[in-house]
């Protein structure tokens, strides 16, 4: 338990256990770095960025193919609500908890208020394997999952998406559920949809295109030249695959790439194409011509100049931060770095750009993707991706200039930023009844 979270205790809600915070922990020890910055005006309010404004816990039973019944544990988070309906993904993981859950919403939160898009944070999920189920069964699991939480969704009240363990499909069978029980199609409910059903283009690469923009803007200011940068990415899912795409194409070094088929590495540069067809029809990356293939730890000692860790939460840890040779670290996943990995990458002068502004490519042209659903007025993938580097920049630029004139890191920029903008609006709106 981190020393500045102990005060926290006297007032812990009766859900969460002080043994063990998870991944909220995380969350609340870099809201606790923040609030000391915030305008005295916001001071009395700060309470509502540690407690989720509502939390859904519902059991999912579905027939199996077998024709036996088997039943899942799954969550719907709203962590606020102040600035718009309720933004945030799907997952589907065996491994998926409540605290995960509950973080990722607050992420949603945060991240949302840095790039100034219209909505809340929320966050749901399911204690499931996805590999495990056939097709049937994972559109039966869809579908009851989605008419267990109905009530808190709709298009101006919470807007799931896709996120680790669900795809374009998963939210087709939301949005047609939703759709069913409302008496007309609703495409607006869910974004990441397949295109044909009011997705939006760009959608797919666009977590990934956001991670290269902020690495893009970073280090043009550290004056890293992007053509010829070594970059070593962890996670080849849809937010790796699409920046290590990115990033090669602007002329970087792929040096590097984990996932759960293992490492490679070399030092030449991968193709990222190449590298995934060979991935996909041999099973691994073994005898991937001009690479070798590492034991996974190995991973954090590459040398590289940009780091991308795009899997999971709690990767970077305090002994792995020691080790990492990079220059920058750029959050293509959510909660990749743990607090005290922070300090440590911090205290070596390594620039970590934040994941609730560098992986939040993916929301923003899921705002885009709400907005066209509402107007039926669809833009082209040229004028998406234009949209989203000039919001990305922006953003950027504004966490980068209050991170300067205050002398913090750049994480600690990003939560004055959206905590502020999340605090104004809650003050404005006031208490009711």
């Amino acid at each position: 338990m981190t020393a500045s979270l102990k005060p926290y205790l006297d007032s812990l809600p009766s859900y969460l256990s002080a043994d063990n915070l998870g991944p909220w922990e995380t969350y609340l020890a870099q809201v606790e770095k923040v609030v000391p910055m915030l305008e005295e005006s916001l001071q009395p309010h700060v309470e509502t960025l540690r407690r989720p404004k509502r939390i859904l816990i519902v059991d999912v039973p579905i027939r199996r193919d077998d024709g036996s019944y088997a039943h899942y544990e799954g969550y719907r988070v709203q962590h606020n609500t102040s600035r718009g309906p309720g933004k945030g993904g799907i997952r589907y993981h065996q491994d998926v908890t409540l605290s995960e859950v509950m973080a990722l919403s607050a992420w949603m939160t945060i991240k949302n208020a840095v790039v100034n898009v219209p909505f809340g944070g929320s966050k749901g999920g399911v204690r499931v394997d996805p590999n495990t189920l056939s097709r049937n069964e994972l559109e039966r699991l869809t579908r009851r999952y989605t008419s267990e939480v109905n009530i808190l969704l709709g298009p101006d009240k919470d807007i799931p998406a896709p996120d680790v363990g669900t795809n374009e499909q998963v939210m087709a069978w939301m949005m047609d559920t939703y759709s069913m029980d409302q008496g007309a199609t609703v495409t607006g409910v869910v974004t990441g949809k397949p295109i044909s059903l009011g997705g939006s283009l760009g959608r797919h690469d666009a977590t990934g295109r956001g991670v290269y923009v902020v690495a893009r803007e970073a280090a043009r200011r550290i004056g890293l030249e992007m053509k010829g940068a070594r970059v070593a990415i962890q996670g080849l899912g849809n937010v790796g695959d699409a920046a290590a795409r990115i990033f090669h194409n602007a002329g970087a070094k792929i040096v590097a790439v984990q996932d759960v088929s293992g490492t490679v590495h070399s030092g030449a540069g991968l193709d990222p194409q190449a590298l995934q067809v060979h991935r996909r029809t041999s099973g691994g990356f073994a005898g991937f011509p001009g690479a070798e293939v590492i034991d996974n730890e190995h991973f954090w000692d590459v040398d590289c100049d940009i780091l991308v860790p795009a899997a999971l939460e709690a990767q970077i840890t305090p002994g792995r931060a020691e080790r990492i040779k990079a220059r920058m670290v750029v959050e293509g996943a959510n909660g990749p770095t743990l607090p005290e990995a922070d300090e440590v990458l911090h205290g070596r002068n390594i620039l970590v750009c934040p994941d609730v502004v560098a992986n939040a490519g993916g929301v923003t042209v899921s705002y885009f993707e709400w907005v066209q659903d509402i107007y039926s007025f669809f833009w082209s993938e040229a004028e998406i991706n234009d949209r989203l580097d000039r919001i990305m920049a922006e953003a950027f630029a504004a966490v980068w200039e209050v991170a300067d004139s205050k002398a913090i890191t750049l994480r600690t920029a990003a939560y004055v930023v959206g905590a502020t903008r999340v605090l104004r609006a809650r003050v404005m709106r006031g208490l009711y009844p």
